[in-house]
Parts: C-alpha cells; structure tokens; sequence
C-alpha cells in the first residue's frame, strides 16, 4: 500500500482511465489490478487496471479520468492508497451490460465476451469494441452475492447482455374480467393501463429505453350453439371449435404497430378510446339486419387464447434474420392479463409454444394485475378430453413464462386485508347459466351416489389422487414416461370396478415423479394398468432418457400436480431448465435469484446482515453451501425420508444413496456446484424447482407475503438477450441411452489448398484456428449456448464411435498432461437437445454432434383468427400456422464448409441455413411534388407529373455512377473520363453538335485543354463508313479513346464499360443511333475485336454495366504489356457487379416494327407520343402485364461483397449482395445484403455508408421488407400486419356503359383496366417495382409499386391469363357471367385476388356476391425506422405524411369531390383529340 495524491483528467487528455508511473510503486507492472480509495472512506473503492507506464504527472501523483473519480467521491489534490490486488479477490460473478439503438448479433457477444476478459470494470463504464462500432455500458455487477461498484472480468464471469431498444409486443387480454372491479374499485383495464402500463413507459423514459412496440388487444368470443347450422354464411369463415364443442372466435386488435415513441402518453390515450366500445364492437361484429344470430359471449381470462397469442408473436421473432433491423437487438413479448396466471390450455399447443419459445430464446413475461392466488402460479390447467366424470384434472407449472403481479399502491383506509379471490355476483348471469345448464345435467351425480361429507375423508382421497403407484422393489429403477395416469375416482373408494383406469395423457416432458412420496405415505395401491403396453398414443412421445437392460423395466403413472402444495414434484434438470439462468445473479447463498421476489421470513426472526443488503430478493434453498446447511428449516416440517436411504433425482434418474458414488463424478451433478452431501433431514433436491431461474422453491410464502412477486420491471425495460453460455450436459449414462451420435473431421488446410487450385482469384484462405472461432460463432448466432463448468473427465466418450477408426477427437486428454500431442482446444455448446463438441487437435477439427435418438413429434397448428390492423375498417379473417422447427436438420456440415472455403461460390448460403439479409430499393431521390405535399397542407396528392426523358437519363446516370464508383470501386483515370451519358444522349439527336461536344468534353474533363491539344486540332469524326478496324485503333486512342479501367486484379487490360462505349459511339462516328452502335459493338464480338472481360465467349454484347476488353488482333506484336481475362465467368461474376440497363417499358406496341434494342431514353410507358393514355389506345401491347423479364437475363444475380471496408473486426468477413439483373429508371431497383460470418453494425455501418453516397447519385436507398405486403399465404408473413384494401369506385365512370372499355375488342379489357390503376398510382408517385414474390409460384402477375418516397406499396391486383402461350387461339364462348366483370375462363385469379373479394368486402354484407371488386392493395413500409431519416428527403418515414398519403388516396378512388371522374374524363378527352387529329 502507498499513499499518492490524486488529480483528475479529460478523456480528451488521455484515453486511458489510470496514469501512474511504475517506478512511483515498486513492484507494480503493467496489466496488474489496483485499488485506490481515501483512507477516511468508506465509500466503495475504486479497482483500475494499469495499462501502460505513464509517467509525467509529477512523483507520487496519480491521475484518474474525471467521471470515475466523481463516481468514486474521490477528491481531487487529496491523499489517497493505492494497493495492488489479488485479482480472484476482486474477481466479478456476473455483470451486466446494456446497449442500445444497436444490432449485437450473439457472435459479436462472445468475441466481446472474449476480449473484455482479464480487464477491469467499474459502474457505468463504456466499452467499445470493432473500432466502435459496437458500443455498451456496465449496468449492474455481482461479486460473492452482492452487488459491487467494480470488479475484475475473469474467464468465469456470466455476462448479461440488455438491451434498451427491443422489439417488445405488449398483448393486452381484454377477457370478460377487464369490466370487472378490483379491490379499490378501479376496473381491471384502468388498473392495467393507468396503472401498469403508465408505471412501465414511464420507467422506459427514465431509462432511456428506445423499445419498438406493438400493442395489441386481444379477446376471445364464445358462442351459444349446438351446430355450424345456427350460424349465418358471412360467420362461418372463420369459426373454430374447441374440445367441449363450443364455438369460438379469436379477435385481435392491432392498436400500435412497430411504432417508437418518445412519449407514450397519447398512446393510452388511444388504448382508453378503444376499450369502450371494444367489446361491444366484438360481440356484436356479425349483427345484421334481420337476422339472427347466436348469442356471443366474451371469454374468461382463463379460457382466452393466451398460448395462440405467444405464437403469433414467435411467428415474427423466428423470422428475425428475414427483416435484418440494424437499430435494435432482443425481442420480448409481454401479455397483460387481468386473471391470476391460470390458464386452460391444449396439452399439445403447449409443448409447441414451449419448444418455440425456448429454442428461439424470445422473453416471454406474463404480467397480472389480477391478485395473486394461493396456490403456484404461473398454472397451465390442459383441456380434460375426457367426458368422464372421474376424470382428474392435470396441470404443468410452466418454467418459461416470467410471472409478475402488479399491485397498486393504494391504501384502504379501514383494513389492509388483500382478498384473493372474487366474490361471486349476487344473482347468477341468465345467458352463462343457460350456456352451461345442459353440461351440468349431464355431469350431475344422481342424489343416491352423492356422498355426504360426514363420511367423506378428503385427505385421504387427495393423497390418493396425488399418490404414485408403488414401486415393486426398492431398487434403483428407470422411471419411464407414459401416457398413463392412474385415476383413483369416487367408486376406487367404494371398491366399485373403476370406469377408466389407464387415462392416456400426453404428459409434460419436465414433471418427474418424485419417490419420497411413494416413501412416505402409507397408502400403496397397485395400478391395474402398471404393465400394459405402450398404446399407440402413448408412442407419441419419447420414452424418457435411458431404460437399463438388465432389469425389468417398471413402469408408473405420473404424479399430478397439486398446485396447492407443488413441493412434492421433482423436476427433471434439463436444457431447456437452464437456458436462461445464467442472466441471474448469484444470491449470498450461492443460490440464482429473481430480483422481484420478496424475501417472506418467519416471524419475529431478525434480518441477518446479508439479507438486509437485500431485502426485496428471494432466497431459495436449493443447491446450497454445506456451511449453510444446518440453519435452514425443515422441508414441510416433516423429514422426507425413510430407511435412512437418501434418495437423490438427478437428470430423471432416481438413485438411492448406497448407489450414489457411482454416479456422483456425473456431469449432471458437478453442473450443480455441489456434489450433494451425506443424508440430511431434509433433502433439498427434491423441492420443486420453481420458476424461470431453475433454482428456487416454491413455497407457500411466496404466495401470503404482503406483496409476494412484484413486477420484474427489469426484464420488461432493459430485457435480457438469450445469455450465450450455459450449464447443462448430459450424464454419460444419458449420453449413451438417449442420443445418437455422429462426427465428422473438417482440415482447413486441406480443403482450402483443394480449393485454391480452381479459384481464379486468390483469397487469403482462413487460418485453422480462425475457422475454428467462427464454427463456434456461427453456433452462438443460431442459438446455440456455450456450456460452462462441466469437468473434462465428464464429456470422454463414452460411446462407441460412429468411425472404425477413432478420428482424433477420440484423444481427448485423460490426463492433466497429454503426451506428446498437439495442443487441444474444446467447447461444448447446446440447443435444445441437441448437444455438439468441438475440438481442434493439431491442424484438425472435429464436430462431434449428439441428437435425440427419440425427438419430438413435429407439430403444425393451424389457426385461424380476425384481426384489425391500423388504419383498416374491419377486423379481417386470417390464419397462421404455428410450426417447430426440427433443429436436428440443420445442415451444419455444409455450413462449416461455408465457413472453411469464404463463402466460396460451391458452397452458397442457401435458404435452409436462416443466413441474415437486408433488403434495399434505389429510388429516384428528390421529387418537387413531395415537397409541396409536405409544405402545402391543402393540396391534393395525385400531382406527381410522368417523369421526362431527362429526369430517367439522369437516374440512369446516378445508377451508373453509384455502380462504378461504390458497388464495383473501380476507377477510369481522368483524363480519359467519358462524356455523361445524357450529355451524348442529347447531342447524339443533333450531330452538328457533335464535334463541339468531343471538345467540351476534353475541356471539362481535362480541365486544361492546351495541355492535350489545341481547340483548332478537332480530330474530325470517324466518317459512318469506317471499319470496325478503325474503329477499335480509335478507342484505344489515349485521348480520345473509350476510357479503360484501371487494371486490377481480375480485369484485363484495355477494359471498358460497354454503355460507355455506345455513347462513345454515339459522340465519335457518325450517324451511329443507339441501336446502330448495339449492332457495331456486337459485329466487334462476333469477329473477336473484343470479348467479356471474364473471357467468356458464349453470352451477347450487352448494354450496361458491363465489362469488355479490346482483344489483342494477330497483326499486333506480341503485346508484353496484355493481361490476361480470368477465363471464368463464374469467378469474375463473384467479383463484381454487372448489370443491363434498359429503357422503360412500354405498355405499347411501336407501330413501325422496329424491333432490336429499346432506345435507353425510349419515351416513358404511361402515355403515346400524342400525351393519350396508355389504357385509350389502340396499340396495346397484350403481353406488358405479363412478362417483366423480356429477355434472357435472371431476375437477380448474386456476388461476393467484402463487408468489413474500414477494417474494424477483429476477424475476416464477408457477405453476399443479390442484386436486380437489370436497371430501368422507371422502375426501383432492388439490392439484398446477405451476411453469415459478419457483424450485424459493421455491415450496417457499410449500408448507411452507401445510402448516404446514394444522395450524391440523385438516388435514395431505402430498406424494404423481406414481404411487403404480409399476405396470409405467405408463410413468413407476419401474422398481425395485413394489406388495407382501397376499393375503387368504377359506378360513376360507367355512364349507361355495361362496361368500362365497351367499344374495344373485349379480349383488351383486363389490360386496359390495369394500365387505368397504373396510371393512376403513377399520378400519386408510385413507380412499379419487380421484386420477388414471395407468397406463391411465379407466374401469377402480381404487380407491385413503391412510392418514390419509399413509405409505402400498393398492389394491383390483376387476373391473369392461364393460357398466355396460346393467346392466338382464343376460346369463342364467352362466359355468361352476370357480374360487371367479364372474367375469362381462362383467367386465373391471384390468390391475393380470393383474398380480397372474400374477406375484404366490407361490413354492409349485402355486397356479398362475388363480383370482381376492383381495387389496390396499400401496405406500409415498416422497415423504415429513425436511421433512414436523412433531412434531405424528409418525407421518408414521416408519419403525417404516409396517413396523409393514404386519406387522399382513398379520396380519389372513391371519386370524391368527382376528382376520379374528372381524371377519366380529361383521358378521355386527350383521346378524342388525338383521334380527331387522325380523322383529319
């Protein structure tokens, strides 16, 4: 110890938090941890790492950066010790760290993890990482059970990962019990809202949370009938039918979808409004006029659609890595409910939502503001299919809902009795009693069979029913899971022959059976059914873990729960257990606890010290210390044991204590952190393990303490992220009985050498270990934990392996010393049941994977439901399926091998490997028309004018440049910079001009003519009969040639962009049009002038982006300066970015037939040359609605992208970018970022680096999602986002007409009534946008456009012809089809078509024929968050804009104030115009 005097600096000073001089305290070295406090405080002391020796700042004097001193109350000038620490002293448990507005993908977490390791750590800390891109602070840290001010990092620290900007979905239950009262005589709604969700948003702001929230109310309708029958057409749709036979429907209302807030005040504003007349509104939804139908009645809290809701939310959480947000990390679903945590739910639901939850690692927290009751809770009650009176009731106590209970603070002033129960209404409800009245009778005993209870012993019964059958022997046995329960009814107690003995349940693979009960109670029956068979039900699920050969095996009936006195069921420890426990913090007795459970002590017993520290946390008893053993009160008050065997439940096994040494060197134990001790009275592995940490016990306290489980507010404002390690493996004996195992060996070197001989361009393969790290990063981000604190000894084989031969992983060390062998590396990591090893020796990896030999059945629910987004009319059917993935198929092997080769082109990420993507469109990027939208209150929105020729030359022009410059990074040297293509576009139309241009040009680029030559030296241009000869000498002219680029690696020399050289063309020979120069360089090809610049001979000249070189002719000597081409297209295609560019489309058939290559400004689609509308000519061209892909391209093309541009990460990355094979500037053109093995900031860093380079190329990039209109069919959509339907108005447009196009050939119709929406989403500034569909098999012309803004999409929704092929042969009879409509046979609608006219027609259902309505499909774009708001186009992402956009578009196609009649009458107009010109 040795006394300095202190003083502070700047972070601006220096970066570094200590300066000390070493030679100041002998002894001290670099890296060493010290402590430094104030010998008179006694406030925390302050522990800081000595980075480097810095001496400078006077002797004896140290300096600490300011804030940590202001945080620590260290003065300035004053004396303070500095001491070198021991560091396992300072050494931290866990520490918590939160970040926000930021993508940390779980990779990222470890290697941060990783690098954070052996440094020190105070309150509030920064830390950055990969350059700074990613960023985050210390929150909370623990260190020997109590919270500490600073600490040291060591390998075996958790570190907790919260993030403040989730995704969270707040479901709100509006059950019949929200118009109830509580208590204080609050309705529960009030108490839900204004209480909980008011204390919650404010405690968001105090925090800074930045959450994405969607808040949704949900509710259940029963209703009164016995048959489909009693039910009219427009109900049935969406009716289900649940196990009593009752009808159902399920309504959601979508009140906030995807919204940030500062304030959430005006939201439960919003929230108010809706509940009063909510569940008017859902009751009385189908009434109609003179009609009847069955009564509806809102469900109970308890028989509400709790598990359908967690799924809805899984269905979008799975999809996470499809909508790759790079502002937000985490994803939450909180379901508010005025029950009391009990809830009736279908057996097989709940093991799918179970599955899901858990493998996808979302937070689930459960909020009541009912009051609690006296029994556990969180309670799943499974549907009883049985109609038997007998039959007895099963429970499962869920472990992956986080529980709390929110109670106000309000006082009654006479009493503070907390009733928990609802006393019944004083009259019974007529419409319930006649509900139930018919299942009553049949369930009612007759009087003579009712027993009285003088001569009924309840206890007797209850432990009856709660009992197991016996055991036949006291040895250890396997205890097999069934689908059995014995059932000891009312007559097993009147010796009467039981009805239904062996009751088949599909049981909850965590409930194990407990033999203490069978010990200790005196009652022992034989269960009739002990040695039936499996029945074939009963295979649906795996027999548990390993069944021993040797001895019988026995098999017994499940304990059932009582959720009275749960303490009796043991828990099976499984992975699932302790997927999250390591976000908890070690209590002082060693112990994980939940914050917001409240210790209950016994009365009258004192607060011991640590409990002081600590008052609001709850200790449990489990997995306790030896030294803390004795103190602690007896289980139930009664020992558990008899015989003075111990018996211990580990992992399912029940083991005695005379059999325990052989297993006590188990993993399963050793995880513990206890290798349980001698027999002891009360033995606390039996308790129930309760709640989400896996560690503590329930008990009765925990429900009559005054307010026994708060609210983790925690979890619901900074939610912990999925931890990335975890404690569980499997004993040997599980290992060997329970799962099958397979390896496979992976030799970097190897195989990387193999593939470097085929590839074109060399890339610095991956070294063995770096392949290595990643194998364990790719694990971690699909969910994977690293499992920590399992001995060595544990995980040796003890299988036979899958190989004769042993690969190397079977040398694994035995002891501590491995002799003479390379040096071994090794993780485990886990999902679910799925457990893979890792293990590098030497130059070589093996994965060693284990899987269920008997995994669960899969499952596919489907459900249907209504649902009312925002801004929709109508709540509107729906259906989702709920699915388990079978993790078991994941391709890892093919993964690794991605991993091991780069991400080489045999090895693409395909779809089953749930690689990450981003989805961006280029839009034109200012607009005057949204400017005067956005200043102009007043003004219409359809006043976007038809782009010019010169606004498309000038897009192109950006696209060009934003290809060249930022997608391809290759550069044309200046002086030999080509003329702007509009500027060629332009001059090419005159050719006096021309010669003057080929001088501007060498003016403005050159910027110094003389130099070059002299303004009277015009080089005349090449006369239109030049050779090709000719003109290939003049290309490569130095100054007035095309202009090559660069040479670098994979470009030959004398590379040229080929639309370019057309311009160039255009600008140096003469007479040369568009097409003239297409032809002249394609003569050039075929006579092997020149060649694609990757040397490939087989494809035509096109006219783009795309690369050519000049071919060395024979005549040339030898050329020593020529580079080769690659010689693999494959190869130059995954380098860089090629694409076609072309004019737009016309909807018009030219009337000269000119074909050959569409002029690049060919005029634009809506109108003809004489300004009439597309859909009033008469040249259409009957093929535009069909096919947007006119030539032999792909729609998209894919190329490696190097991801990590500035050189932050700490490892090689690399993605893929999947681009449009072809640009035309009418239309958005699409780019999607792919990525596996790259951080999540560092590729967002690239994307906004691009947007905002976009900006000087006139273009705005904008992220789209992966579906953007969440169509049902879709089986990514997002469950409770859905198009809103815009019907247009086509009444007044008729006009004594039967159809709209009466006087053209009919077989135009459908075309023409398509070009009539185009035109008119074009006049509101939608511009079409070819993207992929994901919903159905290609072919189904759906047609989708953008808004330049990039807010929003619309749909038009077309019927197509099946037969396109043989259009020429039309069918002659025509439907006799009354509607207004006339749909071909031949017409195939879209299913997005059925969608429409089924479900969107409206309240007023007396429009329920099925006439063709027509209309448009609106969607927003809600992948546009903050980020994408750049001030120069503030209309993106603004909301009162988007909502002003659709209420004027709806205007017009609803012929408000007659603006869509007098749209159609002025094209009407032009028409007759244009044709009295013609009479003429």
């Amino acid at each position: 110890m040795k006394a300095f005097k202190l003083i502070v600096h700047q972070n601006s000073f220096s970066p570094v938090d200590l300066i000390i001089s070493l030679k100041d305290y002998p002894g001290l070295k670099e890296k060493d941890i010290v402590e430094i406090y104030h010998p008179e405080n006694d406030y925390p002391r302050l522990l800081l790492q000595v980075i480097k020796d810095a001496p400078g700042r006077g002797r004896d004097t140290i300096s600490v950066e300011q804030s940590i001193a202001t945080t620590f109350q260290l003065r300035t000038f004053a004396d303070v010790y500095v001491n070198i620490v021991n560091v396992p002293d300072v050494a931290l448990d866990s520490v918590e760290l939160t970040f926000k507005d930021q993508y940390m993908g779980r990779s990222e977490m470890w290697r941060l993890k990783n690098h954070l390791v052996s440094t020190c750590v105070y309150l509030n800390k920064k830390i950055e990482y990969c350059g700074g891109a990613i960023r985050c602070q210390v929150y909370e840290m623990w260190s020997q059970g109590d919270r500490v001010a600073c600490g040291v990092i060591t390998e075996d620290t958790k570190i907790v990962f919260r993030s403040s900007t989730s995704m969270v979905y707040l479901f709100i239950q509006m059950s019949s019990e929200m118009w109830d009262f509580d208590i204080h005589g609050d309705l529960y709604f009030e108490k839900a809202v204004n209480g909980f969700l008011a204390e919650l948003f404010t405690k968001w702001k105090k925090n800074g949370s930045n959450h994405e929230v969607t808040i949704v109310l949900f509710s259940r309708t029963f209703y009164k009938a016995k048959s489909l029958e009693e039910f009219p057409q427009h109900m049935k749709e969406c009716l289900q039918k649940d196990y009593r036979g009752r009808f159902y429907e399920d309504f959601y209302r979508v009140a906030v979808q995807n919204e940030r807030y500062e304030d959430w005040s005006n939201v439960l504003l919003q929230l108010r409004r809706l509940f009063t007349d909510y569940q008017k509104i859902v009751l009385q939804y189908h009434e109609r006029p003179n009609m009847e139908i069955p009564t509806a009645i809102n469900s109970t809290a308890a028989q509400g659609n709790f598990l359908e809701v967690l799924n809805m939310s899984l269905n979008v959480f799975e999809k996470h890595y499809l909508d790759r947000c790079f502002d937000r990390t985490g994803q939450l679903s909180v379901v508010i409910t005025p029950g009391v945590g009990v809830f009736e739910v279908d057996r097989e639901l709940t093991n799918v939502t179970k599955q899901r939850i858990i493998d996808n690692g979302v937070g689930s927290d459960l909020v009541c503001v009912g009051e609690q009751p006296l029994h556990a809770v969180p309670l799943l009650k499974f549907h009883n299919k049985d109609n038997n009176l007998n039959s007895i009731d099963d429970y499962s106590m869920p472990h992956w809902i986080n529980l709390s209970f929110y109670s106000t603070n309000k006082k009654v002033a006479y009493s503070n009795f907390i009733p928990r129960i609802k006393l019944p209404p004083r009259k019974s409800q007529e419409p319930l009693k006649k509900m139930y009245e018919d299942e009553r009778k049949s369930k009612l005993l007759k009087e003579d069979e009712y027993m009285h209870n003088s001569i009924f012993d309840y206890d007797a019964y209850d432990a009856q029913v709660f009992q197991l059958p016996p055991a036949h022997s006291t040895c250890v046995q396997r205890v097999a899971r069934t689908k059995k329960t014995s059932v000891a009814g009312l007559e097993g107690l009147r010796r009467s022959p039981p009805a239904s003995i062996t009751h088949r349940k599909m049981s909850d693979p965590d409930i194990h059976h407990s033999l203490g009960d069978i010990l200790s109670t005196g009652l022992k029956r034989c269960d009739s059914g002990c040695d039936t068979p499996d029945s074939p039900t009963g295979a649906r699920l795996s027999p548990r873990s390993s069944i021993s050969t040797h001895k019988p095996v026995i098999r017994t009936g499940r304990a059932l729960i009582n959720p009275f006195d749960p303490s009796h069921v043991t828990v099976k420890l499984t992975s699932n257990r302790r997927r999250w426990t390591h976000i908890f913090p070690k209590g002082p007795t060693g112990v994980l606890i939940q914050q917001h459970h409240y210790q209950a002590r016994p009365a009258g017993e004192p607060l011991s010290r640590t409990e002081n520290h600590r008052e609001n946390t709850r200790e449990s008893h489990r997995e306790r210390r030896e030294s803390h053993r004795e103190n602690l009160p007896k289980e139930n008050g009664s020992p558990m044991i008899n015989n003075n065997h111990s018996i211990y439940q580990v992992d399912g096994n029940i083991i005695s204590q005379s059999r325990k040494r052989m297993i006590s060197a188990s993993g399963a134990l050793n995880i513990l952190g206890t290798v349980l001790g001698p027999p002891s009275t009360n033995n606390a592995s039996l308790a129930l393990l309760w709640g989400a940490t896996g560690e503590q016990e329930w008990t009765p306290a925990l429900t009559t303490a005054n307010r026994a489980i708060g609210v983790d507010w925690k979890s619901l404002t900074i939610p912990a992220c999925l931890p990335i390690t975890t404690d569980y493996f499997p004993d040997k004996r599980s290992l060997q009985n329970d799962y099958l195992v397979s390896d496979y060996n992976l030799l970097p070197d190897d195989v990387n050498a193999d593939f470097a001989q085929n590839r074109a361009i060399y890339k610095e393969p991956l070294t063995t270990m770096e392949v290595f790290k990643e194998l364990v990063s790719q694990r971690l981000a699909q969910g994977f934990q690293l499992i920590v604190g399992v001995s060595e000894s544990d995980v040796i084989e003890a299988h036979c392996p899958s190989t004769p031969a042993p690969p190397p992983s079977k040398v694994a060390p035995q002891h501590s010393k491995p002799v003479n062998q390379a040096p071994t590396k090794r993780f485990l990591l886990s999902i679910g049941r799925i457990f893979h090893k890792l293990t590098l020796v030497g130059s070589t990896i093996t994965v060693t994977r284990y899987r269920p030999r008997h995994p669960y059945p899969p499952f596919n629910i489907h459900y249907r439901y209504r649902f009312h987004a925002p801004n929709h009319d109508t709540y509107e059917v729906s259906w989702v399926s709920f699915t388990t993935e079978k993790l078991e198929n994941y391709n890892w092997n093919y993964m690794d091998h991605y991993i091991c080769t780069r991400g080489d082109t045999d090895f693409a990420l395909v779809e089953a490997l749930k690689y990450w993507r981003f989805r961006t469109l280029l839009l034109p990027l200012h607009n005057p028309a949204t400017k005067q939208i956005l200043e102009d209150e007043s003004t219409h929105c359809d006043i976007y004018p038809t782009p010019t020729r010169q606004d498309l030359d000038q897009l192109t022009d950006g696209f060009l440049k934003m290809t060249e410059s930022y997608f391809n990074k290759v550069k044309r040297p200046n002086k030999q910079r080509q003329v702007s293509p509009t500027k060629s576009l332009n001059t090419s139309q005159s050719n006096k001009a021309a010669a003057k241009t080929v001088l501007e040009r060498t003016q403005s680029q050159t910027g110094e003519s003389d130099d070059t030559y002299d303004d009277s030296v015009v080089e005349p241009k090449l006369k239109s009969t030049a050779t090709l000869a000719d003109i290939v000498e003049r290309m490569r002219h130095p100054q007035l040639g095309v202009g090559f680029l660069q040479q670098t690696v994979s470009l030959p020399s004398h590379a040229f962009v080929s639309i370019y050289a057309i311009h160039w063309l255009q600008a140096n020979v003469e007479g040369v049009t568009y097409e003239k120069g297409t032809q002249i360089m394609e003569k050039m090809l075929q006579e092997k002038m020149i060649c694609h610049a990757s040397g490939d001979t087989t494809k035509r000249f096109v006219v783009g982006y795309y690369m050519y070189h000049i071919l060395p002719q024979k005549k040339d000597k030898d050329p020593t300066d020529y580079v080769r081409p690659l010689g693999d297209l494959q190869s130059f295609e995954n380098e860089w970015m090629e694409v076609e560019v072309l004019g737009p489309r016309s909807p018009l058939v030219p009337h000269e037939s000119s074909s050959g290559a569409l002029d690049i400004s060919g005029c634009s689609p809506q109108t003809d040359l004489t300004g009439v509308p597309a859909f009033l000519c008469d040249n259409i061209d009957p093929d535009y609605m069909h096919c947007d892909n006119d030539n032999d391209m792909p729609l998209y093309k894919n190329t490696h992208l190097d991801i990590d541009v500035n050189n932050k990460s700490d490892r090689i990355e690399w993605g893929h970018a999947r681009y449009q094979a072809t640009f035309r500037p009418d239309q958005a053109y699409e780019m999607c970022i792919q990525w596996a093995v790259a951080s999540g900031n560092i590729v967002a860093e690239l994307i906004f680096g691009w947007a905002r380079k976009a900006q000087n190329c006139r273009l705005q990039m904008v992220p789209i999602p992966a579906d953007p209109l969440a169509l049902p069919f879709t089986l990514k959509s997002d469950p409770l986002r859905g198009p809103i339907y815009v019907p247009l108005n086509e009444e007044p447009l008729l006009r004594n007409k039967n159809a709209l196009f009466e006087g053209f050939p009919e077989d135009t119709w459908l075309e023409r009534l398509f070009l009539f929406q185009e035109a008119i989403v074009g006049r509101f500034g939608f511009i079409k946008c070819t993207v992929e569909s994901t919903s159905h098999a290609a072919g189904v012309g759906d047609h989708l456009y953008v808004h330049v803004t990039g807010n929003m999409f619309i749909l038009i929704i077309t019927t197509v012809k099946s037969e396109q092929k043989a259009r020429g042969t039309r069918r002659a009879n025509k439907p006799l089809n009354a509607s207004r409509y006339p749909v071909h046979l031949e017409a195939a609608p879209s299913p997005h078509e059925a969608y429409i006219t089924r479900h969107v027609s409206g309240k007023n259902k007396d429009d329920y024929d099925n006439s063709r309505r027509m209309g448009f499909l609106w969607s927003w774009n809600h992948m546009i968050s903050k980020k994408w708001k750049w001030s120069q186009y503030p209309a993106t992402g603004d909301e009162a804009f988007q909502t002003r956009m659709l209420r004027d578009f709806k205007h017009f196609c609803a012929n408000q104030e007659q603006r869509l009649s007098q749209f159609w009458d002025q094209c009407w107009a032009l028409q007759e115009k244009a044709h009295g010109i013609d009479l003429e």
